[in-house]
C-alpha cells in the first residue's frame, strides 16, 4: 500500500505537465511552422561534478559536457541565425534536474538535448574496456527482452542520483528514490506523446556520431532519466564517450575531440530540423475554421465506423481481450493520443472509453481515436477529445502513414 500510494504520487506530478504542454502547444499552433527553438543541457555543474577520472589529472565531466554544449551552441547559431538557443546552463554552476526540464518548456523549445560523459562501474569485469557514445531517450528499455529494471539501471541511477544533491529532494520528487528500482515503476505508466520524434532524432545523432572522434557504436536505448520525464518536445540525452576508458577519455580531452563531437551532433540537428521543418509545412488541406465549442449535456451521434462518444467503451470493435485492431487502408482524420512501443488493448483504460485505431510505423504504435473522412468532422471531434487528452494532436492516416496536422 506504501509503495501504491507513493506512485499514485508520482503520477500526480504529470498533471501540471500536461497542462504546461497543452499550453505550449497553443502557443506553438498561433507560431510560424519549423524547428524555431532548441534547448542545450550540458549535464551536472557546480557542486555536481558527475563522473571524475581516476588519473591525476581528475578530468570532471561537468566541464567536458559543458565544452561540447557551447560549441554545438555555436554551430547552431552560426548556421541557423533565426534558431533560438536556450542553454541550461553557460558557466560552472548547479542546475536542479527539474529546472532544467523546466528552461526547456518556458522557453518553448522543438527539441531538448542533454550532452553527458559516461562511465563503467569501477567494480564490473570490463571496467576498463567499457567505451563509445550512446542515445537514450525516455520510455522502457528498447530491447523486448531485456526488463526495464535491468537495462542501463545502473546508469540511470547515477544521471537521476543528482537530485540528493538538491534541498528538499524527497518532496519536490515525491519520493522519488534513485537507489529504488520500485520507484521506476512509474515509467512505466507514462506515455510520452513526443516518443516517435525523440526516437527519430536519436537515430539521426546514432549515425552522425558513428563516423566521428569516438567510433564505438553502444546504441540507441530507452531508459527512465529524470531530466528528460519533465520535458515537453522531444528529447534525448546523449553519453558522448567514457571518462573510465583509456582511448575515449584522450579523445575528450582535447578540445579537436570535442569539437568534432559537437560538429556530429549539430549534423544530426541539421538533419532533424530538414525533416521536421519539412513535414510540418506541408498542407495538402486547407485549415478549417476553429471549430466551437460543444454544447454541455449532448449526445453526440457515434460515426459508422467507430464510437466517437468517451461515455462509454465501443461495442462490436473488440472482445476487451484482444489489442487494438488495424482498419482498412483510406485517408481519415483522427486524434493521436499515444505513440508507444507495445500493443496496448483496445478496452484499457486509458483510451477513456474510444475505440483506438492502431497503425505501426516503425517499432512504433500510433493509436489514433475519434476518426473521420471529413477533416472538419475530426476538427470538432478534436475539440472534444481535447479536453480529455491535452497533449493530443490532429493526424492524417493514409494507409500505414500517419502525418500531423497543424
Amino acid at each position: 500500500m506504501k509503495h501504491s500510494q507513493k506512485h499514485i504520487a508520482l503520477l500526480l506530478l504529470l498533471l501540471p505537465i500536461v497542462c504546461l504542454y497543452s499550453g505550449a502547444q497553443n502557443k506553438k499552433e498561433s507560431a510560424a511552422l519549423g524547428l524555431k527553438t532548441v534547448c542545450i543541457d550540458a549535464g551536472h555543474g557546480g557542486h555536481d561534478a558527475g563522473c571524475i577520472s581516476r588519473d591525476k589529472i581528475k578530468t570532471q565531466e561537468k566541464d567536458l559536457a559543458l565544452s561540447i554544449a557551447l560549441s554545438l551552441q555555436k554551430k547552431i547559431k552560426a548556421a541557423y541565425p533565426d534558431v533560438k538557443v536556450i542553454m541550461t546552463r553557460s558557466d560552472d554552476r548547479f542546475i536542479e534536474l527539474g529546472d532544467r526540464a523546466a528552461i526547456a518548456n518556458k522557453g518553448g523549445a522543438d527539441l531538448f538535448i542533454s550532452i553527458h560523459i559516461n562511465a563503467a562501474n569501477p567494480k564490473s569485469p570490463n571496467y576498463k574496456q567499457a567505451k563509445g557514445f550512446s542515445i537514450h531517450t525516455l520510455g522502457q528499455s528498447s530491447n523486448k527482452n531485456r526488463d526495464l529494471f535491468q537495462a542501463n539501471l545502473e546508469l540511470s541511477k547515477r544521471e537521476n542520483a543528482v537530485i540528493l544533491l538538491e534541498e528538499d529532494y524527497s518532496t519536490k520528487y515525491e519520493g522519488f528514490n534513485p537507489d529504488d528500482p520500485e520507484s521506476f515503476i512509474f515509467f512505466n505508466l507514462m506515455q510520452n506523446a513526443n516518443l516517435q520524434q525523440s526516437l527519430v532524432f536519436a537515430e539521426d545523432v546514432d549515425k552522425a556520431m558513428a563516423g566521428g572522434p569516438i567510433r564505438t557504436n553502444r546504441g540507441i536505448s530507452q531508459n527512465p532519466f529524470l531530466v528528460l520525464w519533465k520535458t515537453t518536445m522531444p528529447a534525448v540525452l546523449i553519453e558522448c564517450g567514457f571518462i573510465t576508458n583509456e582511448s575515449d577519455l584522450a579523445i575528450l580531452r582535447t578540445e579537436k575531440g570535442r569539437a568534432g563531437i559537437a560538429e556530429n551532433i549539430f549534423q544530426a540537428f541539421s538533419t532533424f530540423k530538414k525533416r521536421y521543418d519539412s513535414s510540418l509545412n506541408i498542407k495538402e488541406t486547407p485549415r478549417a475554421e476553429p471549430a466551437p465549442a460543444p454544447a454541455p449535456e449532448v449526445e453526440k451521434k457515434a460515426p459508422a465506423k467507430e464510437a466517437a462518444s468517451p461515455a462509454k467503451p465501443a461495442v462490436g470493435k473488440t472482445s476487451g481481450k484482444e489489442p487494438a485492431a488495424q482498419q482498412p487502408a483510406g485517408v481519415v482524420y483522427g486524434t493521436q493520443v499515444l505513440a508507444s512501443s507495445r500493443v496496448m488493448n483496445a478496452s484499457d483504460k486509458f483510451f477513456k472509453g474510444y475505440q483506438p485505431r492502431r497503425v505501426q510505423v516503425g517499432k512504433l504504435y500510433k493509436y489514433v481515436i475519434g476518426t473521420q473522412e471529413s477533416l472538419e468532422e475530426a476538427r470538432k471531434e478534436y475539440a472534444r477529445i481535447r479536453k480529455l487528452f491535452p497533449d493530443s494532436f490532429m493526424v492524417k492516416i493514409a494507409g500505414d502513414s500517419v502525418e500531423r496536422i497543424r
